[in-house]
């Protein structure tokens, strides 16, 4: 797949939460190839190890528990003393484990709110304000199109997911005096090596791309390649809305 080169993101400070594995390893990579100054947060320490090892320190490990705020703020306020104020914010990280309706507890909704949805909000607090002093920036949130499908067993998920949407909406209107964009992303069926090791076998396989308009399964690299573009300066004028990348599967 042939990448674009956006000018505009050489030597800007990028932060990519959950960029550990998946479709947030690509979105560092692809940041990496920009020349941005990359840094990424994840709980995973091998895995992210690892990959900051195969970039040559050209991206920057952060190891960090998302549900807890404090040292989410932490994470971010070293990031920018090292390497200025974040202008790109990639809200990645999620969880998608599997629950049934009736076995959730008060605890987990708190956990699962806490891993999928909280810490959007607080990590755009916390660099909202050094964005603001850098003349402007970028907040590009990851939603998921399980809540427009409805899927079973994931009421949580979908219920944070689905809030992504609305924060998006809601932060691009607070911050957008400030020079601030705030956009979401909406992967369909992505092939990551979790989800097909968990859940996609060849008859899912199969499902997915007969519900899609175009019958090519959606790789990281898709997903990578659209937070790019809402990151760089060419979607100057995009913010406060979500763009769609399915292959056509609502």
């Amino acid at each position: 797949m042939t990448t674009a080169i956006y000018p505009s993101l050489a030597g800007k400070t990028v932060a990519i939460s959950g960029g550990g594995s998946g479709i947030g390893a690509r979105i560092v990579e692809d940041f990496v190839r920009q020349k941005a100054r990359v840094h990424f947060l994840d709980v995973a320490e091998d895995e992210s190890r690892a990959l900051a090892d195969r970039l040559g320190g050209a991206a920057r490990f952060h190891k960090c528990d998302l549900t807890d705020l404090a040292a989410l703020k932490a994470a971010y306020a070293a990031i920018e003393a090292q390497a200025g104020p974040v202008t790109v914010l990639v809200n990645n990280a999620a969880n998608d484990d599997r629950h049934r309706f009736q076995d959730v507890t008060p605890a987990y909704w708190d956990q699962r709110i806490a891993v999928n949805l909280r810490h959007y909000f607080f990590g755009a607090q916390a660099v909202a304000p050094g964005m603001k002093r850098a003349g402007g920036g970028a907040i590009v949130n990851l939603g998921s199109i399980s809540w427009h499908l409805a899927l079973p067993d994931l009421a949580l998920y979908e219920t944070a997911k689905a809030g992504i949407e609305g924060l998006t909406r809601a932060l691009a209107r607070d911050l957008g005096t400030d020079a601030i964009r705030v956009t979401c992303v909406i992967p369909g069926s992505v092939r990551t090596p979790r989800q097909t090791a968990l859940w996609h076998t060849p008859e899912e396989e199969a499902k997915m791309l007969e519900q899609q308009c175009l019958k090519v399964r959606i790789e990281p690299a898709d997903i990578a390649a659209m937070v790019l573009f809402l990151a760089s300066d060419d979607a100057r004028l995009c913010t406060s809305h979500s763009y769609w990348v399915d292959a056509g599967n609502r």
